[in-house]
């Protein structure tokens, strides 16, 4: 940058060592190459570390902390990298997205993509929601909806959590896919372990010159932005019809959601947006302005391959499994349909003890695991005169490999009854 009177050699020597010093630390943070023009831009003392996904060790996940909600059955899926998994549905989409990026970028002399897929799971938690501007009182903040490991930790939420992590690596241009989990229903499009790519890519030629008034929101920035999605949802669906729908993102002005009209109705593909410009400031990336869009991996597949259930994508079953091949889009032949057992379990809830729906769909997932294939609520009445609060919920068990015996779903919904009875103080009906 240039140098104001008062500045002396001496001290543009000083900087330069510190800066080749700080550089040089950041360098190791990571494995690929840090372009130094925006890395110059970041806080390089505060630099975090780009940890990745093999160094963590699940056993620590669940721990005696009063904020700790990891279950077993979530601890046992981190290291799965299904995204990452050659001939696996999810690695297909990511592969055919990613391939149209770069591709996009030799065709029209933009930067290149840098590709992360292996970042950790675990971040802090200011870098899954302050980082990303998400109030303190949001609703995806609340243990019912997140998985908390303690104070300052947890598992991400989305991979918008390393997204200020990359910019102040000095990464301008990049995609960013990994696994992602969330408290979470159970049906046959909801899993608490689900995977998404996040896009991003920042303008430092656009950055207004020094002095100018500070603006959220940058047309040609946005005008790129939709031109890439465009390109994209041609390139992994065919060219098809689509549509912008303004929406609202704590972390996004303007924002937008993509509709394509695709099997004869329209299907949100994606969310998006121009960046706020205060996550850059304080990724030390000033003015620069920049867009982001996320978008879910399973959502995507589950309409390309015709996947009926999400849980499938789990399946280690080599009839799912050998139905796919890297870089082809063919339709799932299902191999099996056994039959459902559904039960019934209603209860007073207890006024003294917290109690959310997706707590039971917890429970229920730790005795049932993928044996559990929908837990919905079929009725919820308050009585007039006590003002108790009674729900009602049906829970269908269904293995997608084999029938179930009559004693093991009696055996599993009694434990059900009995933790639920335990663990959330309510009086079963």
């Amino acid at each position: 940058r240039s140098l104001s009177p008062t500045e002396s050699l001496g001290g543009l020597k000083m900087r330069s060592v510190m800066l080749a010093v700080c550089t040089a630390q950041a360098a190791a943070f990571v494995s690929r190459s840090v372009r130094p023009a925006p890395a110059a831009r970041a806080l390089w003392a505060t630099v975090p570390q780009l940890n990745r996904a093999d160094t963590v060790d699940s056993s620590g996940l669940i721990k005696d902390h009063p904020k700790n909600n990891v279950s077993p059955v979530i601890a046992e899926r981190i290291g799965r990298a299904l995204h990452r998994t050659p001939n696996h549905p999810l690695n297909i989409i990511k592969k055919r997205i990613e391939d149209y990026f770069l591709e996009r970028a030799k065709t029209q002399g933009g930067p290149t993509f840098e590709v992360f897929d292996d970042l950790a799971p675990v971040v802090k938690i200011t870098q899954n929601f302050d980082d990303l501007l998400i109030p303190e009182d949001h609703v995806s903040r609340s243990a019912s909806d997140t998985y908390y490991i303690d104070d300052e930790t947890m598992l991400r939420g989305h991979t918008s959590a390393h997204q200020a992590s990359l910019l102040q690596n000095g990464y301008d241009t990049f995609l960013c896919s990994g696994d992602v989990y969330r408290r979470d229903e159970i049906d046959a499009s909801h899993y608490p372990v689900f995977h998404q790519m996040e896009g991003v890519r920042v303008f430092p030629h656009l950055e207004p010159a020094e002095g100018s008034d500070k603006v959220q929101g940058n047309k040609e920035v946005e005008d790129d932005l939709k031109d890439a999605l465009e390109g994209m949802v041609d390139a992994v669906f065919g060219p098809v019809e689509k549509r912008w729908i303004d929406a609202y993102f704590p972390f996004t002005e303007p924002s937008f959601e993509l509709e394509i009209y695709y099997n004869d109705e329209w299907l949100e593909v994606l969310g998006c947006g121009v960046m706020q410009q205060d996550i850059l400031r304080r990724a030390g990336r000033a003015e620069q302005p920049g867009w982001a869009f996320g978008l879910g991996l399973e959502r995507l597949a589950m309409v390309l391959f015709d996947i009926p259930d999400i849980r499938l994508f789990w399946s280690e079953d080599e009839r799912f499994l050998s139905q796919f091949k890297d870089g082809e889009i063919t339709q799932f032949k299902p191999f099996s349909k056994f039959p459902a057992c559904y039960k019934d379990v209603s209860f007073w809830i207890d006024p003294e003890t917290p109690f959310h729906p997706n707590d039971l769909c917890e429970l229920v997932r730790g005795v049932g695991g993928d044996l559990v294939e929908e837990v919905k609520l079929i009725d919820e009445f308050t009585h007039p005169k006590t003002g108790r609060t009674s729900n009602a919920f049906r829970i269908n068990y269904r293995s997608m490999e084999r029938s179930l015996t009559n004693e093991e779903v009696n055996a599993m919904q009694d434990d059900v009854r009995g933790q639920l009875e335990s663990a959330f103080n309510v009086e079963l009906r």
